[in-house]
């Protein structure tokens, strides 16, 4: 698995190259640079190895204890934190609600202490209007997310599969589930081959009494 400095180093010399490729397709400066932005926020700050101490987790400095629930509820390099799509949703709808909490306990003693009355089904409707009217936008800081995290999780990924060629061969490559069940094919074999083994000695060894 690469380590930290060299996932740091992809994300920034595949910027250049994400920054391009997004320009191509949108043609909008403003999605570019939302893409380009969440590409870097997500490399080096968001990423699926949030679930671990990692350079990615002491980023966040002082704010680094927020994602202590997120490490113990998931294990490292499973689908739900290096997953395609479903690890970036995730961390997004976890960091969302964390946000949409405090944010919503501010308001309340803001209310308290201030006596300021706030309409909350005015503000619900507000927040929503604003994703349907931002919608692309947010889409493109979902991609760059997305393309961040999924640079990092590819190169771990590519290392793992190469250091498995190294030691293994073209067999190292291979889904476990093809390696267990040929495993236990083999298995299977060798204790069918020991049984004939036996039984033919066992045979030998009654034919001679009997004779």
């Amino acid at each position: 698995m690469p380590s930290g400095q060299t996932h740091d180093r992809i994300t920034l010399w595949a910027l250049p190259f994400v920054t391009g490729v997004a320009f191509w397709q949108t043609k909008n400066g403003n999605l570019t640079l939302l893409v380009a932005g969440g590409f870097l926020f997500g490399g080096l700050m968001f990423g699926p190895d949030l679930d671990i101490y990692s350079r990615h987790y002491q980023r966040w400095g002082f704010l680094r204890f927020i994602w202590l629930p997120y490490q113990k509820s998931l294990r490292h390099r499973s689908l739900l934190s290096h997953g395609p799509i479903i690890g970036t949703t995730l961390r997004i709808l976890y960091l969302g609600c964390l946000g949409a909490m405090v944010v919503i306990f501010t308001l309340f003693i803001v209310e308290k202490l201030w006596n300021v009355q706030f309409n909350w089904q005015t503000t619900g409707g507000t927040v929503t209007s604003t994703l349907t009217h931002y919608s692309m936008e947010f889409i493109a800081l979902f991609v760059g997310l997305e393309v961040g995290a999924m640079s990092h999780s590819l190169s771990d990924w590519g290392g793992s599969a190469y250091k498995r060629f190294q030691k293994q061969g073209v067999r190292g490559l291979l889904p476990r589930a093809k390696m267990k069940k040929r495993k236990a094919i083999s298995r299977d074999r060798s204790k069918g081959d020991k049984g004939t083994k036996q039984f033919k000695v066992q045979n030998s060894k009654f034919k001679k009494k009997n004779s």
